[in-house]
């Protein structure tokens, strides 16, 4: 597949800057069994100790820890739905991007800072301050330019690579859920 310019994605961008604050849809769960391995769930389970049940995010580890165990604040990670129809151009090409959870909400700093609960279904997010950044799977998937519009300017500034996540507390999710802002937050 082709992949878009910059051009192209900057076209986008009004339709993903119209993107819901406070309540927005989970469109996409995609568990990661596996190393480049996607399985697409019409519902999971979130679990403060393992995250997104069969996902290998605990035996994976990670490279942001002194001991390569997995990272607790990096659990979850979590892209804004239209960032990744768009980059991805195909719906069977989402799951590419590596994330577990793909919403339509605004993901910024600004809607969602560090320490903001979110609601799915019956479990509870904490959004955690470890930026999302991507890796050269990302760019290989879905080119240069496409790691380019999400990482810098207004792709940075909005989080359009995504947010990392942890549950706080246990649930059911399912595509379709609603996903709010808990009050106080």
């Amino acid at each position: 597949m082709r992949h878009l310019t910059q051009l192209e994605l900057t076209a986008g961008l009004d339709k993903i800057l119209e993107t819901p604050k406070d309540r927005g849809t989970l469109v996409l769960i995609v568990r990661r069994p596996g190393t480049d391995q996607r399985e697409v769930l019409d519902q999971g389970q979130l679990d403060p100790a393992y995250g997104l049940q069969g996902d290998n995010w605990l035996t994976r580890g990670s490279r942001a820890t002194s001991d390569g165990s997995a990272h607790p604040e990096m659990q979850i990670n979590i892209m804004n739905s239209r960032v990744t129809a768009l980059v991805a151009q195909d719906p069977k090409r989402w799951a590419l991007a590596g994330d577990q959870l793909y919403i339509d909400m605004d993901l910024s700093p600004e809607n969602l800072p560090a320490g903001t609960k979110l609601s799915i279904g019956s479990a509870v997010l904490e959004v955690t301050s470890p930026p999302h950044t991507g890796c050269k799977k990302f760019v290989a998937r879905f080119g240069r330019d496409a790691m380019i519009f999400v990482n810098t300017g207004i792709g940075k500034e909005l989080n359009f690579r995504g947010i990392n996540a942890k549950v706080v507390q246990p649930g059911t999710i399912q595509t379709d859920d609603i996903v709010k802002k808990l009050s106080g937050c």
